[in-house]
């Protein structure tokens, strides 16, 4: 019997039939682009391939690659795999001591560095005698440089065939919740996910469309690895454009014209900030209810956003609020929540263009299969799944049940027509001092909805009741210096959680909410470099403090 087609064999036919399609844009500074075709890839990627060989590493030698998206991460992680290693990518934002312990944990061989904007800060986290190589857009540094070692190296010949069950990734968890596990990833698996991934789109935006994609989510999450990198690779007719960065963010967008464009919620929830910086919510709601004029202002809004060729946009990596949803759809984006993990390669649940529903997360791709534990768990078997846990026998025997579906942690629901709901997490769930749980994502989920807030945190471990933590939006935070606003600001987020506790059982509303005295983000590691909340230094930044919020009389307090 024929072996089955496996992702680098899609990669051969690529480089055979469409040698000449450009299949990565590069931006390379000064508003200019470089353009790599298949033929181009693969030449670059077969040279550093023979390199790799001639350093006489071990079958299966894990590779690192520290770098923001660009083009030669992928051309890297090709030359890894057709030189029988294993890629292991670190997130460009990690500290130098995560950089350290994911070097030495997975027993990196070598180590590839890129695109990074605090290099200084996590240099010293790469030890000194490993050996690097610097993509061109690296930063300044005196490793040996990608371009001469491609100029001086030959192509690595033929077709390369790697077994279906070697891992070709090795992929650390962001670390929400402590230290970041390696996630063991076969060839087998990988492709199998990217092939769903690729009938999935296609069913939305044609079997003839050509797709574009813009890839700046980091590669090192499962999210843009599976469903922009390794989707594309087995696609081939995929055009993938990568961001220059932040400033440039809208003109990379207008320059890829994606045609599928996927996203985290908080950066949905900034989307939206940003229109209605400029056109206040009320006057653009009023404008999107004419008859006509609705969809041609709709229309110019994903202009203005660089989404007005967008035939699909999708949402993963956490919860999106579900008026966050409807009002993109309001404005003519066809926008879907998803909903996998890194265990699972990124291939577990999405909505459909027949069943869908803001705050439900889908129904079971094809192949998947889902079941709920005795208390809500959602359990999932996926043609993704991931082999085990990277030095931890331990973690599998935890997460699997006895006849091979993964413990998610994740509670939910499923409806008639087949719809997941996810209800909160396990381990999130906390009891305050009446001895009830409380489910945190629901209400933060509530909160979210609120363009005032950009992000929020729902806690009260052993309080009497809980409280919400929150972030003021990014274009409210420098108007609260004006006493008029703040005072404006105090009257609505009261009505806020007024609302908000409308809607939940008394155990679980909430006793104040409290301003967060600044913003959390990945640089002050409050925030997972995939944007979720790291709740325990979170709660353990603002303990001394819970004591006077608790004494205090009002429900709105700003820290």
């Amino acid at each position: 019997m024929a072996q089955a087609k496996l992702i680098l064999d899609y990669v051969y036919d690529h480089e055979a039939t469409l040698a000449d399609q450009v299949y990565l844009t590069q931006p390379v500074g000064g508003g200019q682009v470089k353009d790599y075709t298949w033929r181009q890839v693969m030449d670059e990627s077969r040279r550093m391939a023979t390199h790799l060989k001639a350093q006489n590493l071990a079958p299966g030698a894990r590779i690192a690659i520290l770098s923001k998206n660009c083009a030669h991460f992928i051309m890297a992680e090709l030359a890894i795999w057709l030189a029988g290693g294993t890629t292991v990518a670190i997130f460009p934002t990690e500290t130098a001591d995560t950089v350290r312990y994911v070097l030495e944990h997975s027993e990196a061989s070598l180590l590839f560095v890129g695109k990074l904007d605090t290099f200084d800060q996590q240099l010293p986290g790469i030890p000194a005698d490993l050996p690097r190589i610097a993509f061109p857009l690296a930063p300044k540094n005196s490793f040996e440089s990608w371009d001469a070692v491609v100029a001086r190296t030959q192509p690595l010949q033929g077709k390369v065939a790697r077994a279906a069950t070697d891992i070709g990734i090795l992929m650390y968890t962001s670390g929400s919740t402590g230290q970041p596990k390696g996630v063991m990833h076969s060839f087998e698996r990988i492709t199998a996910a990217a092939e769903g991934i690729n009938r999935d789109t296609k069913s939305r935006i044609g079997a003839d469309v050509k797709n574009r994609m813009l890839s700046y989510l980091p590669l090192a999450h499962v999210f843009e690895r599976a469903w922009v990198e390794s989707a594309s690779l087995v696609d081939g007719n995929t055009h993938l454009f990568f961001a220059e960065s932040l400033e440039t963010f809208v003109q990379d967008l207008n320059r890829a014209k994606p045609v599928t464009f996927i996203s985290v919620p908080r950066l949905w929830l900034k989307f939206q900030q940003g229109v209605f910086a400029k056109m206040p919510p009320k006057k653009l709601d009023r404008l999107l209810s004419i008859p006509i004029l609705g969809k041609i202002v709709g229309r110019k809004v994903l202009k203005g956003l660089g989404l007005d060729h967008a035939l699909l946009a999708g949402s993963g990596s956490a919860p999106i609020p579900a008026e966050l949803i409807a009002w993109y759809r309001r404005l003519g984006l066809n926008l879907i929540e998803g909903y996998a993990m890194t265990e699972d390669f990124a291939y577990s649940h999405n909505s459909t263009d027949k069943v869908n529903a803001p705050g439900c997360v889908g129904v079971p791709l094809k192949g998947v299969e889902v079941r709920l534990s005795e208390d809500g768990e959602v359990l999932i078997k996926s043609p993704g799944q991931f082999v085990g846990y990277y030095k931890r026998p331990d973690l599998d025997a935890e997460v699997f049940t006895e006849d091979g579906f993964f413990r998610t942690g994740d509670k939910g629901e499923r409806r008639a027509d087949g719809l997941l709901r996810l209800t909160g997490r396990v381990k999130e769930l906390f009891k305050t001092s009446k001895g009830k749980y409380v489910a945190p994502a629901p209400i933060e989920n509530r909160i979210n909805a609120c363009p005032l807030i950009e992000l929020s945190m729902v806690s009260g471990v052993g309080q009497p009741s809980a409280y919400a933590m929150v972030v003021l939006a990014e274009t409210v935070r420098p108007t609260v210096k004006d006493p008029a606003v703040k005072a404006q600001i105090t009257a609505d987020l009261t009505q806020l959680l007024k609302d908000v506790n409308a809607e939940l059982p008394d155990y679980e509303r909430l006793q104040m909410l409290v301003i967060a005295p600044e913003p959390w983000s990945i640089e002050n590691g409050f925030l997972t470099p995939t944007m979720k909340i790291r709740r325990n230094r979170i709660e353990a930044a603002v303990e001394t403090q819970l004591g006077n919020w608790y004494a205090g009389k009002g429900t709105v307090q700003w820290a």
